[in-house]
């Protein structure tokens, strides 16, 4: 929960575009303190998760949204947060949503390929 939650906090932080630093500031903590939450490897307080969603523009129920629902979704959530965490997976994914639809699909194809997914890259040529 605690890697969920923190990984909301990160997606979202960029998603705004500040900083470790400047979110830390926003909260009076220091930006260390904001990487440990991000990273799950220290518990979010409420009354801090306050402070966070305030400057991060945003509800608390927004960045809570991953621990609410079916396990199944929330399974699914948690596996989507953990890969955005990857680093670049953001800036890659900004940067997937300004192609083209053919590159994408030529992008996926060669990504599969680079990772050896013999049965995917199939799939991506059939679609191409």
């Amino acid at each position: 929960m605690d890697v969920a939650l923190g990984a909301a906090v990160r997606i979202r932080r960029r998603t705004i575009g500040i900083s470790q630093e400047a979110l830390a500031e926003q909260c009076g903590v220091s930006f260390q303190q904001i990487q440990k939450y991000e990273n799950g490897a220290n518990r979010i307080s409420f009354s801090r998760l306050v402070q966070i969603a305030r400057a991060l523009q945003c509800r608390v129920v927004d960045l809570m949204d991953v621990l609410d629902g079916p396990d199944r979704e929330t399974t699914g959530d948690l596996d989507l947060l953990t890969r955005m965490r990857t680093p670049g997976a953001l800036e890659l994914l900004a940067a997937y949503e300004l192609m083209a639809p053919e590159a994408r699909t030529s992008l996926v194809g060669l990504l599969r390929a680079v990772t050896a997914q013999p049965e995917a890259s199939a799939k991506a040529r059939q679609l191409a």
